[in-house]
This record gives structure tokens, C-alpha cells and sequence, in this order.
């Protein structure tokens, strides 16, 4: 594994950071360490304990527990890059969504939560601007995908609020493809919004692994639990998977 600590860059109008609210911090750094080979750094404890994960010398993600007696239920949440928390916030409540905290300042620039129209939550970060530092590696957030009730109507509503139509189609272009409203950055897709009725709206993160199958009994031992068995998808072999708390995240591997 690289020594070389690599800084997380905000890119405008794509996922480009994933963070878990856990309940606590040794329960998941047991889970995740060894599941998706991730090692940790200490993070910003402005609003409670927070880490770093680190795959290969890049920051991929992030878990925090909630300070004080407040346990919100245990869940990723996908923030996308802007270059205006507080413009991309007013974007969110002109269109009937809610934002429920923020914008923020912390140690990397700013950062408000919300959810959109059909409930769904993410996250909005304004900070230091650069490209895609998301790798391949095992470990990484590969894949961001929205599940909801009416992903046409979702994408029109994140379309206004992260300015897609105004974005430089060289760097950054929105297609349809395999069912699905697919978003890619520098020639990568990167996320996807796709019909779901049957779980509650929300963004659900994809990690990369070597083996799927692997992964979700590697997943049980570690006291997890299987949510979608393993599956062929247009991406990749995916899994849903519920971590040790209950936080519900999926695996993808190359086919």
C-alpha cells in the first residue's frame, strides 16, 4: 500500500465522496477494515469521532458516529461536488426539497444535507475543486445509484440542482442507458438513477471487490448479512449487503 496521503477533491456535479453515520466507530472499522481491505486515518471530530478510510494511499471514504444521545439510523450518505453550498442549498428548498442541515463549514469547505423530492438523502460539498480522484482498486466507491419511485422526475430536480445541462459535455455528459439515467465524468460513469418501488428512495453506494460471492460470505463472517444475493448486472457481479449495524451498502466486481 502507497505512504502518499492523496487529498480529496470536490468535482462539480458528481458523487464524489461517500460517508457512513455509524453508531460505533470499532464496530465499523472491524467490518469494513477487513471486508473492503481499508485502512484508517482520523478525521474532523467537529460534530463527533470521525475516520478517514484510505485504499491505496487515496482517502475513499468516510465513517462518523453522531454526537451526543442522538442515533440516527445507520447509513451512507453520497455528497455531491458544487462550487456553491449555499447556491445549490437555495436551488434545493426553490424546488420543494428540504435541506436539513447546513451549509456547513468544516475543515475541507462546506457541506449541508438534504433530500430530494421522493425523500431520497445526500449530501452537498463545496470545497477545493480538482478531478475525479475516485480509483478502481478494491476498496473503492465505484458506483453511486439512486433507487427511487420516478428517476426521470429525480433527475430533472438534481439536474437543476448541481447545473447539469450547463456542463462542459467534453468533462461531463447525462445518458440513457440499460434503464437507467447514467451521469459520467471524464468518459466514466460514475452514477446512475434507475426505477425502484420497492425499497425506500436513497443513494446506495457500490465498493469495488475482487469477488463478489467472496465478499458477501467474507461479509457473514464478519457478522453482516445478505440483502440481494449475487447477481449479473450491465456493470458488474453485484451483492446488496447489510454491515454489522444495519448499514445497507452493495459490492461489484468485473464479471
Amino acid at each position: 500500500m502507497s505512504e502518499q496521503t492523496v487529498t480529496v477533491r470536490c468535482v462539480p456535479a458528481t458523487p464524489c465522496w461517500v460517508s457512513l453515520m455509524a453508531r460505533d466507530l470499532k464496530d465499523a472499522r472491524a467490518f469494513y477494515g477487513p471486508l473492503l481491505g481499508w485502512t484508517f486515518e482520523p478525521g474532523p471530530d467537529r460534530w463527533g469521532p470521525y475516520l478517514r478510510a484510505v485504499v491505496d494511499g487515496v482517502e475513499v471514504a468516510g465513517i462518523g458516529v453522531a454526537a451526543g444521545d442522538w442515533q440516527p439510523p445507520v447509513a451512507w450518505t453520497t455528497y455531491f461536488g458544487i462550487e456553491s453550498a449555499n447556491e445549490a442549498a437555495a436551488r434545493v428548498r426553490e424546488r420543494g426539497a428540504t435541506v436539513a442541515v447546513g451549509p456547513l463549514a468544516f475543515d475541507a469547505g462546506r457541506v449541508a444535507l438534504a433530500a430530494d423530492l421522493f425523500g431520497a438523502a445526500f449530501g452537498i460539498w463545496e470545497g477545493d475543486l480538482g478531478c475525479a480522484t475516485w480509483v478502481k482498486s478494491p476498496g473503492a466507491a465505484v458506483w453511486i445509484e439512486l433507487r427511487t419511485v420516478d428517476p426521470f422526475a429525480a433527475a430533472l430536480f438534481y439536474g437543476e440542482v448541481f447545473l447539469w445541462d450547463s456542463r462542459d459535455p467534453a468533462h461531463f455528459e447525462v445518458r440513457y442507458e440499460h434503464e437507467r439515467v447514467v451521469l459520467r465524468s471524464e468518459g466514466r460513469s460514475v452514477a446512475a438513477l434507475r426505477t425502484a418501488t420497492e425499497v425506500v428512495p436513497h443513494w446506495e453506494v457500490f465498493f469495488s471487490v475482487a469477488d463478489t460471492d467472496a465478499a458477501v460470505h467474507h461479509a457473514i463472517a464478519l457478522g453482516g448479512a445478505v440483502v440481494d444475493d449475487p447477481s449479473d448486472s450491465p456493470y458488474g457481479r453485484v451483492a446488496r449487503l447489510r454491515d454489522a449495524e444495519g448499514g445497507v451498502f452493495s459490492v461489484i466486481s468485473d464479471q
